[in-house]
């Protein structure tokens, strides 16, 4: 090879590196005939990530290009494996026909272009998505003083804002398990204010230039995108909204390269509708999964017993998003209720939506090009399903909830039947791959059939002439994408063929072992088929396209049956559900009182019935105002933080709009739920055990409101012992004094029982047990009254220390207990409460500085160079006059 063929790229390698230059931030699949090729570091980065083969392919600037490729036919396999690493992929395809390249030269290249862009967050295949969870990509940006945060599934068109400050920045992200998050480059910065929560989730973070943040473009985006000239119809949006919700917009257009998907008008969330809830109650009560990552074990594995896709997404919005607003709860109550009331009519309704598919995200997929007769078939069986329920529910009384779904199911028996009548039982996935639509559909199409089947068949029939001509029982007719149908003899017989001029044979390939020939009457009988072929794929496509045009046409409206069907799965599963496990109806009210009779832990109440254990111990919660704060003692293993964790269950549950595990509940609205049971190093973040569980406290304490729950368990028991029982009492005085909120506080710091006679609204309780032949018995019941012991010796001779170790500690215990100082507790009574504390803060008099004035009134965002400047010049003055 001479020097130049080694610096100068082949015309094709020159395509790959134009386009791989257009998109930097992930790997390109590069489509050549039946692969899709990666090259250079690309091709190494994938074969570690998929564990192909990483081979050769030529040279670039004198070194071999790596190479590593995956068949078309099951890339989306390998995408999945890729996605799920954090991958982006790029998808390049041939553009031009090879036919039209070739009129160019012979060495001329076929047009190539990347087609769409795959991130985690903008999936709409079926095989890449799980179908019981939404696939959220989020956006975050600061406008100004405000923040916002919007998100939007393209597989099901969801979309929606929401204007949030920073503490509730984790709390929103936690909810809603983003795949991918959008946020300006600047944030990136370790610097940055809030690059903090870049470290805070499992998501997939894609910086964008700060730029890109602009609110006049993102309006105009969203403006267009739905034909309308202001966006008030939708809601009171701030800036920021607008321009989280732009961006969103902005980015899925470029990575789908213009082919939006349809997208439902946004939709405005606004603080104080929903049960606010923090990433770490998110996490310590195991709403979605497990703590060791597990969906099994979970709240929400227990509770679904959806039938369908789109209803297993609804039910996880629900408990991601409980409510605040009581009526809407109890319509949610209503539905479940009548569904227990009326047994048959639920049995009946569960037997369809059985068959029921997932309508929203075929929706979307015809609605993007990239649906299939697949996806038709699916929504003409959606559509039978809401035929039936509507049969099913005809002349019914309907509680609020269903009546309204039963009015969405709407009427579509004439586009049933179209759809119906036109696709087969079990279509292909592409319409390329024909064969789609059913016989008698269309006559044109059906005698288009006959013709291409007829030829195939005239094809036997020549090869039975040819081997009558020639004598040659092995003689077969072939086909192949290079040399179409051709006749093959083996080699050893091919002296029987009679070639042109004299017969009819034209010689075409050779062969090790067989010869291969052309005829006039094969090149022209092919000719027919192909056409024929042609032909009918063209009908099919066209019949395809008018078909998926009359269901775009009432996307609105199968949007609303895909709701309905979601409700009806919800509710009727939920109900079969709440009989089977005996689970009972709370009552809601606007007071801050929380009375719960005989609660149990749903997870684990299941767990023990599951192997055949003991049943269930219930207990009672009673927080109100002469007793809004629970001091729980009680030793190791009795059951302290099931009984946390079961109250702030019961409250989700509830504030869902479901049935509880307890004999009776009533239960005044939660705004915010904050539970700190248990914690573990951060080492993302360079935190230990105890700076993880300050942090969760700290931010307790300082957003926790009167209508607030606060669970905590064992604070301060990462730290000495003197340290973590003064910060344990500091907290209890600030929940009881500052917050005013309702709090269940466990501990074995049994000083802390003292406050009982300080604070009005504290009460203090504990976990029985009872001691027999030198034996510790766990009642797991809650008591009034205090415990005085851990039994943590006990805990560790159930754990299996050696003997030699219990008898050691047990000495080392009573030699301790015998001689410890107590803490003079008439000296921490005198010490001055928050109020008193606050008071003496309040009057210190304030920093105050002109210049730290001056700061609070500029707004750096809208600044010219110019004026950034004065602003420095003045800052410094004002910094000197003080």
């Amino acid at each position: 090879m001479n020097k130049q063929n080694q610096t100068q790229p082949t015309p094709m390698m020159a395509q790959y590196l134009q386009i791989k230059s257009e998109f930097k931030e992930g790997l390109l699949f590069y489509r050549m005939g039946d692969f899709y090729e990666l090259f250079f570091e690309d091709a190494i980065l994938a074969s570690e990530a998929l564990d192909i083969t990483l081979t050769k392919r030529g040279t670039h600037n004198e070194k071999p290009i790596p190479m590593a490729g995956v068949p078309v036919h099951s890339h989306e396999v390998y995408l999945n494996r890729l996605i799920k690493k954090g991958f982006k992929v790029a998808i390049v395809e041939q553009t031009e026909d090879p036919a039209e390249a070739k009129k160019r030269g012979y060495k001329s290249v076929v047009n190539r272009e990347i087609v769409r862009i795959i991130t985690p967050g903008t999936l709409t295949e079926e095989n890449l998505l799980e179908a019981r969870s939404n696939n959220y990509l989020a956006a975050l940006c600061k406008i100004k003083a405000d923040l916002a945060l919007a998100w939007l599934d393209i597989s099901t068109g969801v979309f929606k804002a929401q204007k949030i400050n920073e503490n509730q920045m984790e709390a929103a992200l936690s909810r809603l398990s983003p795949k991918e998050i959008l946020l300006p480059d600047d944030w990136l910065n370790a610097s940055h204010p809030h690059h903090f929560i870049t470290n805070s989730e499992n998501a997939s973070f894609t910086p964008l230039p700060k730029a890109q943040f602009h609110f006049k473009n993102a309006e105009i985006r969203l403006k267009s995108l739905w034909n309308v000239g202001s966006l008030q119809s939708y809601g009171d949006f701030s800036e920021a909204e607008i321009v989280a919700a732009g961006i969103l917009i902005h980015y899925v257009d470029i990575t789908q390269k213009g082919n939006l998907p349809r997208i439902t008008p946004i939709q405005q969330v606004k603080t104080g509708q929903f049960l606010e809830i923090d990433a770490s109650t998110r996490r310590n009560l195991e709403l979605t999964q497990t703590l060791n990552g597990h969906r099994k074990g979970s709240l929400l594995w227990l509770i679904d017993r959806t039938q369908t896709s789109v209803g297993a997404r609804l039910l996880d919005e629900y408990l991601a998003m409980p409510l605040c607003d009581i009526q809407a709860i109890n319509h949610r109550l209503d539905a479940i209720e009548y569904f227990i009331n009326h047994s048959e009519i639920r049995d009946e309704i569960i037997e369809n939506l059985r068959t029921a598919t997932d309508i929203e995200r075929a929706l979307a997929r015809l609605s993007s090009s990239r649906g299939g007769p697949r996806d038709l078939r699916s929504i003409a069986q959606a559509l039978w399903t809401s035929c039936q329920l509507r049969e099913i529910l005809h002349h019914k009384s309907l509680p609020l909830a269903l009546y309204e779904a039963d009015e969405d199911l709407g009427s579509f028996g004439t586009l049933f039947a179209l759809l119906d009548d036109a696709i087969v039982e079990e279509p292909p996935l592409l319409i390329r791959d024909g064969n789609a639509i059913k016989e008698g559909y269309s006559h044109e199409l059906d005698n288009l059939r006959r013709l291409r089947d007829d030829s195939r068949q005239l094809l036997a029939q020549m090869q039975e002439k040819y081997i009558k001509q020639t004598g040659i029982t092995s003689l077969k007719i072939k086909h192949n994408n290079l040399l179409g149908y051709y006749v093959e003899v083996p080699s050893k017989q091919a002296q029987n063929i009679p070639q042109k001029p004299e017969g009819i044979f034209i010689h075409r390939q050779t062969m090790a072992n067989a010869i291969r020939y052309l005829t006039d009457e094969l090149v022209e009988l092919e000719g027919q088929i192909a056409k024929a072929s042609e032909q009918a794929l063209l009908m099919e496509t066209d019949i395809f396209d008018q078909l998926t045009s009359k269901i775009l046409d009432q996307s609105s409206l199968l949007e609303k049956v895909a709701t309905a069907i979601a409700r009806f799965d919800v509710f009727s599963s939920l109900s079969i559900l709440s009989q089977e496990k005996s689970w009972t109806r709370p009552t809601l009210n606007e007071t801050t009182d929380l009375e719960i009779h005989a609660a149990r832990h749903p997870v684990v109440e299941n767990a023990l019935q599951k192997i055949g254990r003991e049943k269930f111990i219930a207990n009672d919660c009673y927080l109100a105002e002469k007793s809004r704060i629970w001091l729980l003692t009680g030793p190791n293993m009795a059951g302290k933080s099931t009984y946390l964790r079961q109250n702030a269950l019961i409250i989700i549950m509830a504030q869902i709009g479901c049935y509880i595990p307890a004999d009776s509940a009533k239960i005044g609205i939660v705004d915010r739920l904050f539970s700190r049971v248990g914690a573990a190093d951060d080492l993302a973040r360079g935190q230990s055990t105890f700076m993880v569980e300050m942090v969760e406290t700290a931010t307790i304490l300082n957003q926790a409101t009167k209508r607030s729950l606060v669970i905590l368990d064992e604070i301060g028991r990462g730290t000495a012992t003197f340290d973590g029982l003064s910060i344990a009492w500091s907290v209890v005085e600030h929940l009881h004094e500052v917050n005013q909120c309702r709090a269940l506080f466990a501990t074995h710091y049994h000083e802390l029982t003292q406050l009982e006679k300080q604070l009005d609204h504290l009460s203090c309780w504990s976990l029985k047990v009872r001691e027999w032949q030198n034996e510790v018995i766990f009642l797991h019941e809650v008591g009034r009254g205090t415990a005085d012991r851990s039994y943590g010796i006990h805990v560790g001779r159930l754990a299996g220390l050696p003997n030699i170790v219990i008898e050691r500690a047990q000495q080392v215990l009573d030699t301790l207990e015998g001689h410890r100082q107590k803490i003079v507790i008439d000296d921490l009574s005198a010490l001055p409460l928050f109020a008193d504390i606050e008071k003496s803060l309040s009057s210190a008099a304030p920093c105050s500085h002109k210049a730290l004035e001056y700061i609070e009134t500029v707004d750096p965002d809208n600044f010219t160079p110019k004026e950034a400047l004065d602003a420095l010049y003045e800052l410094k003055r004002l910094s000197q006059e003080e």
